[in-house]
């Protein structure tokens, strides 16, 4: 069962280092359904596209032991035609998605001298970590309508509200949220991370933080002419701990009472080997 995070954010943070622009909003309304394709557009995955992205990652799982701080996954393709290069720039968005989470925001507010928890935003799925990486601007180089579509950029991955809302502006709660995942590491914009080189070969190199969570991780490769999507690619990545990390793991909820015994245990035997050792040290 997904666990519930509870995230507490105090309204008096620092503005926004976004701008936001009307043309390309960057807090959406989460619990808005996901945009329709543009109007006489027809989406890529409807038809076999003119040009598609071929894909290889130099890695398709991660293993998080004792000693993992962090990993870095290679991305990188090509594109194939049939047809001669359009005139028009070609751009490549790459984005790595980690399993989703239930979460809950809330607003702090001073109440006689004191800050308390006031109203609450509950949010329905928002990824442990997001990365966007790609070859330009993403408000420069993709539609919003596709971008509110194919949920592309960083605000664009907080999925829904769960429930009635409580607070008639969610726009401070989705802006604080993103700001705080951003100062964390666990989302990331890289607006020049997408090396394409002729219009033909490009790469990317995605930082994985050291704060993993087990899943399966998305990752999407997009084609972008004149900001609309004419192909994706989707591959996944397997995030696992393994060996005594795994076995700890796995303990703790297939067997939590066996685990907050040994835990017990560990801390015991923890305490009186300090203690023995200071006792030595005194009398030396």
């Amino acid at each position: 069962m997904m666990r519930r995070l509870a995230l507490i954010l105090a309204l008096a943070l620092a503005p926004a280092a976004l701008a936001q622009d009307e043309a390309f909003p960057l807090y959406p309304d989460p619990g808005l359904p996901r945009a329709p394709a543009p109007e006489n557009v027809t989406p890529p995955e409807a038809e076999q596209p003119a040009e598609q992205v071929v894909v290889g990652l130099s890695s398709d799982s991660v293993a998080i032991t004792a000693s993992f701080d962090g990993s870095e996954i290679l991305i990188y393709g090509a594109i194939r035609r049939e047809t001669p290069i359009p005139d028009t720039p070609l751009h490549v968005i790459v984005t790595v998605e980690a399993p989703s989470q239930a979460l809950t925001i809330w607003r702090k507010a001073r109440r006689a001298g004191i800050w308390v928890n006031t109203e609450r935003v509950d949010v329905g799925a928002v990824p442990s970590y997001y990365a966007v990486a790609s070859t330009g601007p993403l408000d420069q180089i993709l539609d919003p309508a596709w971008d509110a579509r194919y949920r592309i950029s960083l605000p664009q991955a907080m999925r829904a509200f769960e429930g009635a809302l409580e607070v008639r502006d969610t726009v401070p709660f989705t802006e604080a949220l993103l700001r705080l995942r951003e100062a964390e590491g666990r989302f990331l914009l890289d607006e020049s991370g997408v090396h394409l080189a002729e219009e033909t070969l490009f790469r990317a190199d995605i930082a994985l933080p050291a704060t993993l969570v087990e899943g399966e991780y998305k990752t999407r490769i997009f084609l972008v002419r004149e900001g609309q999507v004419i192909d994706v690619h989707r591959a996944p990545i397997m995030v696992r701990k393994i060996g005594l990390e795994r076995w700890l793991y796995r303990l703790a909820f297939d067997q939590p009472l066996l685990y907050g015994l040994m835990s017990l245990a560990v801390a015991v035997l923890a305490g009186w080997g300090a203690s023995a050792a200071f006792r030595k040290l005194r009398r030396a």
